[in-house]
């Protein structure tokens, strides 16, 4: 197979116009080897130089709403850091930056478009850089990195950041205002106002996922996040932030995700443009899906949302070497987990949002960071990766990554272990 590769490069240098090097990646000349499971199909209708990379991704520390270390920190104040981290660490210029997009939940709308506004100023950003909210429940975060992804496929801009934001002590889950009356004449309608807890109950109830299971999954991510802190696993990734008290996360023995407050920040851009400045690619951004799902058992979401995007990318459940899933509650957890068969140690290897938080808006963007720089100390072995989350109102999302190193500009054509040079679609 390597052989074949290697003709199919030199083939393709004689095809090459004599002024272009190898190193010309505008060039729509390249080599796919057609193989089950393979992302060539990805590459097929996209040049290597216009893929979507992730430069680099960083959050704050998450920490416990009321009584944790950001309780008195404005919210500003959390995404601030973040965004100024993006730019110190890769020397970016900040006026290169075509939008910066910013998921966030519960705040109100005007409000918290304003607050991240301000925020980029703290950061260093100029007012010719234009910056949006984005709200789309708890996969905010990692919709805003999907919207900034689309945009520069798009043409739009070339660089831009996704980012999430929350403070779940200044912005509590609550409802304003009355409610029409209209909705109890919709059941899915009605269900969309249930409390996330009995959902939680309703998925634990309807597919017979137990207390012990519950429990069981909790302590896993527990255990999994203190010994990934023990061994500085999040030292890359978490920024420093300064308050009022000194940051610390309180988190207790519980089989739901804690209220929490913190923020985190992705920088993306084209390949092309990341080679030119020289700038390491952390990972590649490569499908996104998001789904609906019956709002009673909308913990079911990242069981729809998953195959969904590893089917877009060409991929197939067993390609996957790590799993971000957010653990809004055990019983869905444990649900996804089993209802698409996945290996247990492939799945928040550090800790989950039991252990370590779920700030709704900003868990997107804290998952992409925990994943890509997991998938680096990973090395060779770990190549794709899959984000997903449920989604309040009944939807799940989920997009799915592959390592920085990994990619190539033939198209990652992969070892087959067969002869057979057959799609599986044609077998």
């Amino acid at each position: 197979m390597e052989k074949a590769i290697n003709r199919q490069q030199v083939l393709l240098e004689h095809l090459r116009p004599s002024n272009s090097s190898s190193h010309n990646y505008e060039s729509a000349l390249s080599a796919a080897v057609c193989a089950a499971g393979d992302s060539s199909a990805y590459h097929r209708a996209s040049v290597y130089g216009d893929d979507v990379v992730i430069v680099a991704a960083h959050r704050t520390a998450l920490c416990k709403s009321k009584r944790g270390g950001f309780k008195d920190t404005y919210p500003d104040d959390l995404l601030a850091p973040v965004l100024k981290a993006l730019i110190e660490k890769t020397n970016l210029d900040p006026s290169e930056v075509g939008d910066i997009v910013v998921g966030s939940v519960l705040a109100p709308g005007s409000q918290r478009a304003s607050e991240c506004r301000m925020a980029a100023f703290y950061a260093g950003f100029p007012d010719t850089v234009p910056l949006r909210t984005v709200n789309r429940q708890c996969s905010s975060g990692l919709q805003a990195v999907a919207d900034v992804a689309a945009a520069i496929k798009a043409g739009f801009y070339d660089i831009g950041i996704g980012a999430g934001l929350e403070s779940m002590t200044a912005n509590p889950m609550a409802w304003e205002g009355s409610v029409n009356p209209k909705v109890k004449k919709f059941e899915q309608a009605q269900n969309c106002l249930l409390p996330m807890g009995i959902t939680s109950e309703n998925v634990a109830h309807r597919f017979g996922v137990t207390r012990q299971e519950q429990d069981q999954a909790a302590v896993e991510s527990h255990r999994k996040a203190a010994a990934a802190t023990a061994a500085g696993k999040f030292k890359d990734e978490i920024i420093p932030v300064v308050t009022k008290v000194s940051t610390f996360c309180v988190t207790v023995s519980r089989n739901s995700s804690q209220v929490s407050d913190g923020a985190g920040a992705v920088l993306l851009m084209k390949r092309s443009v990341a080679i030119r400045k020289g700038l390491p690619i952390l990972g590649v951004f490569r499908t996104f899906a998001a789904v609906g799902v019956d709002p009673a058992i909308m913990g079911v979401g990242p069981a729809v949302a998953i195959p969904a995007a590893v089917k877009a990318a060409g991929l197939e459940l067993d390609d996957i070497d790590l799993f971000e899933i957010n653990e809004a509650f055990a019983s869905q957890y444990v649900y996804c987990r089993n209802k698409l068969g996945l290996d247990p140690e492939k799945i928040n290897v550090n800790g989950g949002a039991m252990a370590i938080g779920h700030p709704l808006g900003a868990t997107g963007a804290r998952c992409v960071a925990t994943l890509l720089h997991e998938m680096k100390r990973r090395g060779r072995d770990c190549r794709f990766g899959v984000i997903s989350m449920c989604i309040g109102t009944g939807m799940g999302a989920a997009a799915v990554f592959e390592r920085g190193d990994s990619a190539d500009e033939l198209c990652n054509a992969r070892k087959v272990e067969t002869n057979s040079l057959l799609s599986k679609d044609a077998r």
